[in-house]
């Protein structure tokens, strides 16, 4: 049965700073109390405040960069949970369970270039990633800036998270909006397809996905179609991040490396998934491999 990482620890974290992000958005900075090693991209820690009124449940967050011993995390105010988080002072504590779930893939320069589709909020795990591609992971060499090309839709420019940030990483960043206010109008799906038209993004690539499950998949959809790699984070809700309370299932393909069962746990064995490997669209049904009695 999958298992939660050995590098997930329970610890306390120090509220740093809250900045607001966005018509919506705050980003939530946590010095943890332990020492932590480098922590891969699209990874996630389960964050609650300590203080007893919160809600008791905490909720994943993936860990959006690493700046002077600090955790910073982006997080979309919308119910309970994350405005308890957004209304922390500095000095308040968190509790962090994590690191948790896998990462990217290892983002080399090797191959066909790197296409990053983000939505919304969905912007989370890209920039520790292009951060970590700039400079070299798990010895593989830095990716040239112009290898990474990163593609970011929302609702409306507002929505557009830390987007100028992004910019100053140095890697070409197209945006899209449903309303027109910022980039091209329309979602990010569209705007690969424009940007393969015009022969700005090279056909040819590999693609990085996170954002609302409609976008993953249509996203799903296209690299199919194309027959491309592709990486999904996904964002489905959990209720413990560690793989006990089953509530995250996400429907692996027959055919795929995890076709012997038919359901993926998202937290321990995602939140990243090739899509060779699980599909967002359902599947057939099929009996489980024997002595598996249920996910």
């Amino acid at each position: 049965m999958p298992a939660p990482p050995p590098d997930a620890r329970s610890f306390l974290g120090e509220v740093v700073s809250v900045v607001p992000c966005g018509d919506d958005g705050v980003i939530l900075a946590l010095k943890p109390e332990l020492d932590l090693p480098p922590v891969r991209a699209s990874r996630f820690f389960m964050l609650k405040p300590e203080e007893r009124l919160a809600p008791l449940i905490p909720r994943p967050f993936s860990i959006y960069r690493e700046r002077d011993g600090a955790l910073e995390f982006l997080i979309k105010v919308m119910g309970r949970g994350t405005k308890a988080l957004s209304r922390c002072q500095p000095g308040e504590t968190v509790r962090m369970v994590g690191p948790l779930g896998n990462g990217w893939p290892t983002l080399d320069g090797d191959g066909p270039p790197w296409v990053m589709l983000a939505g919304g909020v969905g912007s989370a795990p890209f920039f520790l990633a292009i951060e970590q591609a700039l400079a070299g992971m798990d010895d593989a060499a830095p990716v040239p800036k112009d290898r990474l090309t990163y593609l970011f839709g929302a609702a409306t420019r507002g929505l557009l998270y830390d987007v100028d940030g992004f910019r100053e990483l140095g890697v070409t960043v197209h945006t899209a909006t449903d309303d027109g206010s910022d980039g091209f109008r329309g979602n990010v799906v569209q705007l690969v397809k424009k940007l393969w038209d015009a022969g700005d993004v090279p056909r040819e690539c590999r693609i990085l996905a996170c954002g609302p499950d409609p976008m993953l998949e249509a996203v799903e959809d296209l690299t199919r179609e194309h027959g491309l790699e592709a990486w999904l984070s996904l964002e489905t809700l959990m209720g413990c991040g560690v793989g006990i309370c089953n509530g995250c299932p996400v429907e692996t393909r027959p055919d795929g490396p995890m076709g012997d069962w038919p359901n993926a746990k998202c937290c321990v064995e995602g939140p990243v998934f090739k899509t060779d490997a699980i599909t967002l669209h359902g599947r057939e049904t099929h009996e489980p491999a024997k002595g598996r009695s249920g996910n």
